[in-house]
């Protein structure tokens, strides 16, 4: 899936020779003259970044930045200004914004800072997926691979588990390697960071959050 740049500027003129640009180095790159006909096309679930004019007519940019934020869609921001002033570009890094680039704006700096944020939006969409796929494994646990699960990742023996259960350690040896083949993990090590990744237990103390 090729990635998008969406870039969304009231300044006509702006807009075209920035669509242009990135389309020159073989992007792809989607214009919107307004915050909410942004907010109304984004989709959200492909790898993409934004870049985004802070001062624009209705839903500025600070606005646009927090409505994604709201939605829960992690889309790298570049904000581009030709009036940045400190408290607007302090915000924008604080809400999150991997770039501030001033106009007009070098050409190679805005194409470094686009090429940055894609690839930052290429990982992220890769972790998501490799999380989704560690989740749909736990999901399809048994309520009795699920009940060792728990207490192993939480740092039990398998002894401590079978006392915990009431059944006896080969048991226990039985479920564990089942739980290791369901998960593809190839130690305890890699099954707690899996569990913790899923929120099953937490990182410090490895206390269980909640275990259904």
């Amino acid at each position: 899936m090729q990635a998008k740049v969406y870039v969304v500027d009231d300044d006509q003129g702006m807009l075209d020779s920035t669509v242009w640009l990135l389309e020159s180095v073989g992007l792809q790159a989607l214009p919107f003259s307004s915050g909410q006909a942004f907010l109304d096309a984004c989709v959200g679930d492909e790898p993409a970044c934004v870049l985004l004019d802070v001062r624009m007519p209705g839903l500025g940019g600070l606005a646009v930045q927090q409505a994604l934020r709201d939605r829960g869609v992690l889309m790298p921001v570049i904000f581009v200004s030709g009036h940045a002033d400190v408290p607007i570009v302090v915000r924008g890094f604080k809400a999150g914004a991997c770039d501030f680039i001033e106009k007009p704006y070098n050409e190679q700096l805005l194409l470094d800072s686009v090429q940055a944020a894609l690839s930052h939006a290429r990982q992220a969409q890769q972790g998501s997926l490799e999380l989704a796929a560690i989740q749909a494994r736990i999901d399809g646990m048994t309520p009795r691979e699920r009940d060792v699960f728990i207490p192993l990742v939480q740092g039990l023996s398998n002894r401590q588990v079978a006392e915990q259960l009431g059944v006896s350690v080969k048991t226990v040896d039985l479920y564990r390697g089942r739980v290791m083949k369901r998960m593809q993990a190839s130690s305890l090590a890699q099954l707690v960071g899996m569990a913790i990744a899923c929120g099953q237990v937490q990182a410090l103390g490895l206390g269980a959050i909640e275990v259904n």
